[in-house]
């Protein structure tokens, strides 16, 4: 399970009846899952016939026919990946906190947050293309903007960000009208707008 603080918390299992599991930890807020996310270490219970916690989860996972489980937090740059494990027989879950899972579980939870950096590097990656692309429409109306109004530069990109705002329209766009009517028509709006 993958948790990043919101209520959203997207869960994979390896077996159908797992997903019961987890959806009644979830929906209760009891089970080993929120355990181990409230306390930060890993959770388990050696034999669920002879566990009181959780009865939930407990009556589920015996009628399941699991007998014990392991639940392993992770937790780096603001993500929390839990593994849960779980078994028919009791008692077979002691070692795993140690073992491959720990593992599997730093593996996955370092491909998430590498994951979730390189989305963000994208969407940087994108605004910052958009932003050059429009930057000699933005200037080219800076450049209009003064001269109509006997300003300077910052000044006149104040003006097209005031309309901007006050119109709900990208700078982007209304730069491009500026551009396209070379400053015709738009002398008092522009007046009005420089105070």
């Amino acid at each position: 399970m993958v948790s990043e603080g919101g209520p959203e918390r997207p869960a994979a299992v390896t077996h159908p009846d797992l997903a019961a599991l987890v959806s009644v930890q979830l929906r209760s807020e009891d089970g080993p899952i929120p355990a181990a996310l409230e306390r930060g270490e890993p959770v388990d219970s050696a034999d669920l016939l002879r566990e009181e916690r959780w009865p939930a989860y407990r009556a589920l996972a015996l009628d399941s026919g699991v007998r014990s489980s392991v639940t392993i937090p992770f937790r780096r740059s603001g993500l929390t990946v839990t593994l849960s494990l779980y078994s028919f027989r009791p008692g077979a879950l002691e070692d795993a906190p140690h073992g491959p899972a720990r593992a599997l579980g730093d593996l996955a939870v370092t491909c998430l947050v590498r994951d979730r950096s390189y989305r963000a590097a994208l969407t940087e990656l994108d605004q910052l293309g958009a932003a050059l692309r429009t930057r000699p429409v933005v200037d080219q109306a800076c450049g209009i903007v003064m001269h109509v109004l006997g300003c300077d530069a910052d000044a006149a990109f104040g003006v097209l960000r005031r309309v901007s705002q006050a119109t709900q329209r990208k700078l982007s766009d209304v730069a491009s009208a500026v551009v396209d009517k070379r400053g015709r028509g738009l002398e008092r709006e522009l007046v009005s707008l420089s105070d």
